[in-house]
Protein backbone atom coordinates (compact mmCIF):
# COMPACT_ATOMS: atom_id res chain seq x y z
CA UNK A 1 0.00 0.00 0.00
CA UNK A 2 1.38 3.09 -1.18
CA UNK A 3 2.01 5.72 1.69
CA UNK A 4 0.06 8.92 1.66
CA UNK A 5 2.06 11.84 1.21
CA UNK A 6 1.87 15.47 2.94
CA UNK A 7 0.75 16.49 -0.05
CA UNK A 8 -2.58 14.17 -0.29
CA UNK A 9 -3.20 15.35 3.30
CA UNK A 10 -3.51 18.38 2.72
CA UNK A 11 -5.52 17.54 -0.49
CA UNK A 12 -8.11 15.65 2.02
CA UNK A 13 -8.18 18.40 4.23
CA UNK A 14 -9.13 21.59 1.15
CA UNK A 15 -11.97 18.69 0.49
CA UNK A 16 -13.39 18.02 3.63
CA UNK A 17 -13.29 21.95 3.87
CA UNK A 18 -15.35 22.59 0.69
CA UNK A 19 -17.38 20.08 1.38
CA UNK A 20 -18.53 21.72 4.46
CA UNK A 21 -18.80 25.28 2.73
CA UNK A 22 -20.86 23.28 0.15
CA UNK A 23 -23.17 21.92 2.82
CA UNK A 24 -22.97 25.44 4.72
CA UNK A 25 -24.39 27.32 1.69
CA UNK A 26 -26.73 24.83 0.82
CA UNK A 27 -28.66 24.90 4.48
CA UNK A 28 -28.42 28.96 4.66
CA UNK A 29 -30.13 29.01 1.40
CA UNK A 30 -32.98 26.10 3.39
CA UNK A 31 -33.16 28.43 6.16
CA UNK A 32 -33.61 31.33 4.27
CA UNK A 33 -36.27 30.19 1.92
CA UNK A 34 -37.95 28.70 4.46
CA UNK A 35 -38.21 32.35 6.76
CA UNK A 36 -38.89 33.98 2.32
CA UNK A 37 -42.06 31.26 2.38
CA UNK A 38 -43.08 31.95 6.14
CA UNK A 39 -43.32 35.72 6.15
CA UNK A 40 -43.94 36.10 2.11
CA UNK A 41 -47.10 33.05 2.22
CA UNK A 42 -45.37 31.56 -0.46
CA UNK A 43 -46.19 27.72 -0.42
CA UNK A 44 -44.19 27.27 -3.89
CA UNK A 45 -40.76 27.80 -2.43
CA UNK A 46 -41.94 26.23 0.38
CA UNK A 47 -42.33 22.84 -1.34
CA UNK A 48 -38.77 23.29 -3.23
CA UNK A 49 -37.38 23.48 -0.39
CA UNK A 50 -38.89 20.19 1.14
CA UNK A 51 -37.65 18.26 -2.23
CA UNK A 52 -33.82 19.90 -1.72
CA UNK A 53 -33.89 17.90 1.75
CA UNK A 54 -32.06 14.96 0.56
CA UNK A 55 -29.13 16.78 -0.98
CA UNK A 56 -28.26 17.78 2.72
CA UNK A 57 -28.75 14.38 3.67
CA UNK A 58 -26.35 12.96 0.92
CA UNK A 59 -23.21 15.73 2.08
CA UNK A 60 -23.73 14.84 5.82
CA UNK A 61 -22.93 11.42 4.90
CA UNK A 62 -19.79 12.20 2.72
CA UNK A 63 -18.27 14.79 5.11
CA UNK A 64 -18.62 11.87 8.12
CA UNK A 65 -16.80 9.25 5.72
CA UNK A 66 -14.56 11.68 4.61
CA UNK A 67 -13.97 12.93 8.44
CA UNK A 68 -13.69 9.28 9.95
CA UNK A 69 -11.12 8.23 6.74
CA UNK A 70 -8.63 11.16 7.74
CA UNK A 71 -8.60 10.21 11.74
CA UNK A 72 -8.12 6.64 10.33
CA UNK A 73 -5.38 7.22 7.83
CA UNK A 74 -3.34 9.91 8.90
CA UNK A 75 -4.09 10.40 13.07
CA UNK A 76 -3.54 14.14 12.48
CA UNK A 77 -2.94 16.34 15.96
CA UNK A 78 -3.37 19.70 16.92
CA UNK A 79 -5.35 22.11 14.80
CA UNK A 80 -6.01 19.40 12.15
CA UNK A 81 -7.39 17.40 14.15
CA UNK A 82 -9.58 20.33 15.60
CA UNK A 83 -10.35 21.15 12.28
CA UNK A 84 -11.47 17.33 11.43
CA UNK A 85 -13.61 17.00 14.69
CA UNK A 86 -15.39 20.73 14.31
CA UNK A 87 -16.50 19.90 11.03
CA UNK A 88 -17.65 16.13 11.97
CA UNK A 89 -20.02 18.09 14.40
CA UNK A 90 -20.92 20.96 12.28
CA UNK A 91 -22.60 18.59 9.71
CA UNK A 92 -24.34 17.53 12.08
CA UNK A 93 -25.75 20.23 13.45
CA UNK A 94 -25.79 21.34 9.34
CA UNK A 95 -28.28 18.54 8.56
CA UNK A 96 -30.32 19.04 11.49
CA UNK A 97 -31.07 22.75 10.32
CA UNK A 98 -31.83 21.04 6.66
CA UNK A 99 -34.39 18.81 8.73
CA UNK A 100 -36.08 22.46 10.78
CA UNK A 101 -36.07 24.34 7.42
CA UNK A 102 -38.22 21.25 6.14
CA UNK A 103 -40.33 21.56 9.04
CA UNK A 104 -40.96 25.25 8.92
CA UNK A 105 -42.04 25.20 5.20
CA UNK A 106 -44.47 22.22 6.08
CA UNK A 107 -46.03 24.74 9.01
CA UNK A 108 -45.73 27.54 6.49
CA UNK A 109 -47.63 25.68 3.84
CA UNK A 110 -50.53 25.02 6.26
CA UNK A 111 -50.79 28.36 7.30
CA UNK A 112 -51.02 29.73 3.71
CA UNK A 113 -54.16 28.16 3.60
CA UNK A 114 -55.48 30.41 6.19
CA UNK A 115 -56.35 33.65 7.27
CA UNK A 116 -53.17 35.36 8.74
CA UNK A 117 -52.74 36.03 12.17
CA UNK A 118 -52.71 39.75 12.86
CA UNK A 119 -49.82 41.20 15.52
CA UNK A 120 -46.76 38.72 14.22
CA UNK A 121 -44.58 41.84 15.34
CA UNK A 122 -41.88 39.81 16.72
CA UNK A 123 -41.72 36.69 14.57
CA UNK A 124 -40.33 38.10 11.42
CA UNK A 125 -37.29 39.27 13.85
CA UNK A 126 -37.26 36.28 15.26
CA UNK A 127 -36.91 34.62 11.69
CA UNK A 128 -34.18 37.07 10.52
CA UNK A 129 -31.91 36.86 13.74
CA UNK A 130 -32.23 33.10 13.41
CA UNK A 131 -31.23 33.23 9.91
CA UNK A 132 -28.23 35.94 10.71
CA UNK A 133 -27.25 33.48 13.18
CA UNK A 134 -26.66 30.79 10.96
CA UNK A 135 -25.03 33.22 8.44
CA UNK A 136 -22.88 34.13 10.66
CA UNK A 137 -21.92 31.20 12.27
CA UNK A 138 -21.03 30.04 8.85
CA UNK A 139 -18.70 32.76 7.70
CA UNK A 140 -16.90 32.66 10.97
CA UNK A 141 -15.92 28.87 10.60
CA UNK A 142 -14.87 29.77 6.72
CA UNK A 143 -12.56 33.06 8.53
CA UNK A 144 -11.95 30.93 11.54
CA UNK A 145 -13.26 33.79 13.59
CA UNK A 146 -13.81 32.90 17.11
CA UNK A 147 -14.76 36.92 17.79
CA UNK A 148 -17.64 36.79 15.16
CA UNK A 149 -18.07 33.45 16.59
CA UNK A 150 -18.59 34.71 20.12
CA UNK A 151 -20.81 37.56 19.04
CA UNK A 152 -23.14 34.78 17.32
CA UNK A 153 -23.30 32.99 20.91
CA UNK A 154 -24.22 36.35 22.52
CA UNK A 155 -27.50 36.72 20.52
CA UNK A 156 -28.47 33.39 21.30
CA UNK A 157 -30.89 35.06 24.34
CA UNK A 158 -32.31 37.64 22.17
CA UNK A 159 -34.00 34.71 19.79
CA UNK A 160 -34.92 33.31 23.41
CA UNK A 161 -36.65 36.19 24.68
CA UNK A 162 -38.39 36.31 21.88
CA UNK A 163 -39.67 32.90 21.70
CA UNK A 164 -41.33 33.38 25.36
CA UNK A 165 -43.00 36.70 24.02
CA UNK A 166 -44.62 34.93 20.98
CA UNK A 167 -45.40 32.03 23.37
CA UNK A 168 -47.09 34.12 25.82
CA UNK A 169 -48.91 36.49 22.99
CA UNK A 170 -50.60 33.10 21.26
CA UNK A 171 -51.52 31.19 24.28
CA UNK A 172 -53.28 34.65 25.51
CA UNK A 173 -55.21 34.88 21.96
CA UNK A 174 -55.87 30.93 22.33
CA UNK A 175 -57.92 31.88 25.44
CA UNK A 176 -59.71 34.40 24.36
CA UNK A 177 -59.77 33.97 20.84
CA UNK A 178 -60.62 30.34 20.05
CA UNK A 179 -61.30 30.29 16.78
CA UNK A 180 -57.72 31.09 16.48
CA UNK A 181 -56.97 27.77 17.83
CA UNK A 182 -55.45 26.44 14.77
CA UNK A 183 -53.37 29.19 13.24
CA UNK A 184 -51.35 29.99 16.85
CA UNK A 185 -50.72 26.33 17.36
CA UNK A 186 -48.81 26.35 14.07
CA UNK A 187 -47.19 29.53 14.78
CA UNK A 188 -46.28 28.18 17.76
CA UNK A 189 -44.11 25.19 16.20
CA UNK A 190 -42.84 27.63 13.71
CA UNK A 191 -41.18 29.91 16.32
CA UNK A 192 -39.69 26.79 18.51
CA UNK A 193 -38.55 25.54 15.37
CA UNK A 194 -36.89 29.30 15.10
CA UNK A 195 -35.60 29.00 18.39
CA UNK A 196 -33.77 25.74 17.72
CA UNK A 197 -32.13 27.29 14.41
CA UNK A 198 -30.66 29.56 16.52
CA UNK A 199 -29.95 27.16 18.83
CA UNK A 200 -27.84 24.85 16.40
CA UNK A 201 -26.11 27.82 14.87
CA UNK A 202 -24.85 28.74 18.36
CA UNK A 203 -23.63 24.80 18.22
CA UNK A 204 -21.46 25.86 15.46
CA UNK A 205 -20.09 28.75 17.08
CA UNK A 206 -19.14 27.32 19.94
CA UNK A 207 -17.10 24.49 17.77
CA UNK A 208 -15.64 27.59 15.64
CA UNK A 209 -13.96 28.90 18.78
CA UNK A 210 -13.09 25.46 20.02
CA UNK A 211 -11.35 25.29 16.37
CA UNK A 212 -9.56 28.46 16.37
CA UNK A 213 -8.43 28.94 20.33
CA UNK A 214 -8.55 25.24 21.76
CA UNK A 215 -10.65 26.12 23.91
CA UNK A 216 -14.59 25.29 25.08
CA UNK A 217 -17.37 27.77 26.19
CA UNK A 218 -20.09 25.18 25.90
CA UNK A 219 -22.15 25.55 29.19
CA UNK A 220 -20.39 28.46 30.29
CA UNK A 221 -22.44 31.12 31.77
CA UNK A 222 -22.30 34.29 31.52
CA UNK A 223 -20.28 34.05 28.42
CA UNK A 224 -17.28 35.52 28.19
CA UNK A 225 -16.84 39.02 27.17
CA UNK A 226 -13.61 37.92 24.47
CA UNK A 227 -12.08 34.36 23.42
Amino acid sequence: MPLHTDRQYEEELQQLRAKVLEMGGLVEKQIGDAVTSLIERNSTLAKTVITQDHMVNYLDVTIDEACIRLLALHQPAAKDLRFITTSLRISTDLERLGDIAENICERAIELNQEAPLKSQHELPEMAEGARSMVRDSLDAFVRADPDLALNVCQRDDRIDALTAQIFDDLLSRMQHEPEYASRATRTLFVAKYLERVADHATNIAEMVIYMAKGKSIRHVSPLPSSV
